[in-house]
């Protein structure tokens, strides 16, 4: 059996508001073949998400030049939990993509990271609750009265759930409802879906979000006919990482994770993880598929 990607490229991506590099910042590790065919890995420490755009998008032209397929994995959330594109109101059958859209229209990331992420987050809470929730989280200099920089209440059984069944699934995973301060996922995900949305346009039919393009089932090289990349999220964190004496744990991160599923397509595993975990109900595998997305290997 054929390994299904000849390349695993794994993005940590910053919500950082100026340019920087080192500890919490972005890295891209690379592992992918070298000209005697062995597995190599390399990395990239960008200082700005313009940068590390312009750095991934020469990293994805060169391994179709080369003819080889690429797992795309992003450290943070391709999708909102159930029930989001629905309370914004927004159009479409695909819940997924109109939320894509939607952030889309609303990001403002400049060449030198200054961004709006705190304002989407709270024009949102407006639209849907029009107080300071479900998103919280900011500096106390960019509160607004529909974004405050603690937590004003829990979820209750009426408002849009706290965690994706991912994030449960994954144990210890963020909600992406908090946007600021140590772990939070929310800033990188609002900032990256547009990121990702911009890669896909560019390559058309051969990039492939997972699960919400390729359904929530196992992978196999026939069903990837003709595809160039895989996007799929990914959580650093389900691996035990040591990183070596000096090294960023960040960049140790990215280099375990791409070795991980490397190891696991050499096994001829990795194409299950794509699937759901054993015994995942029906409605859950829906809401995977059309608007929440599901984090690779979580739950395995």
């Amino acid at each position: 059996m054929p390994r299904l990607f000849s390349a695993y490229v794994i993005v940590d991506w910053s919500a950082a508001a100026k340019p920087t590099t080192g500890a919490d910042s972005i890295w891209i590790g690379v592992l992918k073949r070298d000209v005697r065919f062995r597995l190599a890995f390399e990395s990239y420490n960008p200082a700005t998400r313009a940068e590390a755009e312009t750095r991934l998008t020469a990293i994805l032209d060169d391994l179709r030049k080369r003819g080889e397929r690429a797992l795309l994995g992003f450290d943070f959330p391709l999708g909102f939990p159930r029930g989001f594109a629905s309370a914004l109101s927004l159009p479409g059958e695909e819940p997924w993509r109109a939320t894509w859209d939607q952030l889309n229209k609303m990001v403002k990331d400049k060449a030198d990271n200054t961004n709006n992420r705190f304002g989407v987050g709270s024009e949102i809470n407006r639209r849907i609750t029009g107080g300071p929730f479900p998103f919280w989280g900011c500096p106390p200099k960019d509160a607004l009265t529909t974004l405050q920089p603690k937590r004003t209440r829990a979820h209750g059984p009426d408002d849009l759930p706290e965690f994706r069944h991912a994030d449960l699934a994954a144990k210890g995973a963020a909600s992406i409802w908090k946007l600021y301060y140590n772990g939070s996922v929310g800033g990188q995900a609002i900032l990256g879906i547009p990121f990702v949305r911009r890669l896909k346009l560019a390559r058309g039919e051969g990039f492939k979000a997972w699960p919400f393009e390729t359904g929530f089932k196992p992978l196999t090289e026939a069903e990837l006919d003709g595809v160039e990349v895989v996007a799929a999220e990914v959580y650093p964190s389900l691996l035990k990482v040591q990183p070596a004496a000096g090294e960023v744990k960040d960049l140790a991160q990215v280099r375990a994770t791409a070795e991980h599923f490397a190891r696991l397509d050499e096994q001829n595993k990795l194409g299950g993880l794509f699937g759901p975990p054993k015994d995942t109900a029906a409605d859950v595998v829906l809401d995977a598929e059309r608007e929440e997305g599901w984090i690779l290997g979580a739950g395995a």
